[in-house]
């Protein structure tokens, strides 16, 4: 019950460090949810081959908002069905009834904030000169992978296999706007045995990047450059050879073009659904990923401004 809407309002502070979201920025994805999540309930109530007449059956507990806070709240701490529950004064199935209706609403809302860059719009910012053979405007490129549970099947076990994390895992594509830092693709998760470069192939964004912007990866991408005209990465030491200093100079300035990426990826591993271990049996692990990519965006896209504090005034000498 403490964890409801009306309770949480007088702790501003709280609702943030349990949403991952403002109460104004919250309010707004309600705002922008609920007519969906009307509409996927009068659908629901009113299929053939229900027994019931409309109308019947037990009143929710929680209404959409709280439905909807309930469902962020758990992609943010992901705690258990039953402490969820506890929580918000229902039963550990009722939270799993409401995750599994929420959460596609918000994966639709999250893939509907992605969008790839416009080639007309202007830069914001000057490219150093190393870098003048990568494209002016480009999406940076990474993955990241989320420990599992390791399968029981000896054959299923080994393709699970990370030898990155030296666990079982499930890896994940985003790509971002470089210069907003906004998640503009989100591939579908695979095994974390996948190579990077295999996974940016299986995912298509290559072939959907508009005309004139590229794609740029870290060094797990040797070999963009061969499958589509503006793909870049930092340049391979030769072999049996010292680096040379214009390389490492190079390679700098590209990881300071790409860093936008990883601040990305920290801003969405903030949500413990996608950085802890899965316990979902590995199930609508992209339909996560793109609900908080979803909720990222929102962040970015409307960031709250940290009030000032008032300055202390001086005690004066009696």
């Amino acid at each position: 019950m403490i964890m409801r809407y009306d309770y949480l309002t007088h702790s501003p502070i709280v609702f943030q460090k349990l949403t991952g979201l403002h109460r104004v920025e919250f309010d707004a994805l309600v705002q922008d949810l609920l007519p969906r999540f009307m509409a996927a309930a009068d659908a629901r109530l009113s299929r053939p081959d229900r027994q019931r007449a409309l109308g019947g059956g037990r009143t929710p507990d929680l209404d959409g908002r709280d439905q909807l806070r309930l469902t962020v709240v758990w992609l943010r701490q992901y705690p258990t069905h039953e402490v969820l529950g506890y929580l918000f004064g229902v039963s550990d199935s009722t939270v799993s009834r409401i995750i599994g209706r929420v959460l596609p609403l918000l994966e639709q809302a999250g893939r509907d904030t992605m969008r790839l860059p416009d080639p007309g719009r202007k830069r914001r910012r000057s490219l150093d000169e190393l870098l003048k053979d990568t494209p002016e405007l480009a999406v940076i490129v990474d993955s990241f992978e989320q420990k599992i549970q390791r399968p029981k099947a000896k054959a299923e076990r080994d393709g699970w296999y990370s030898h990155k994390k030296a666990t079982h895992t499930l890896k994940s594509q985003i790509a971002v706007d470089e210069d907003t830092g906004q998640i503009v693709a989100v591939s579908a998760s695979v095994t974390g045995r996948t190579h990077d470069l295999t996974l940016l192939q299986q995912s298509g964004l290559l072939e959907r990047l508009p005309d004139g912007v590229g794609c740029l990866g870290d060094a797990a991408f040797q070999g963009i450059a061969d499958l589509h005209p503006l793909g870049r990465c930092p340049r391979k030491k030769p072999r049996s050879q010292p680096r040379p200093d214009a390389d490492v100079a190079y390679n700098r300035a590209f990881s300071q073009r790409r860093i936008v990426v990883e601040n990305t990826i920290k801003r969405l591993r903030h949500y413990q659904a996608v950085t802890q271990t899965d316990r979902q049996h590995r199930q609508q692990h992209t339909a996560r990923v793109c609900a908080v990519a979803g909720l990222v965006n929102r962040h970015l896209t409307h960031p709250i401004p940290h009030p000032i504090p008032h300055p202390i005034p001086h005690r004066i000498a009696a």
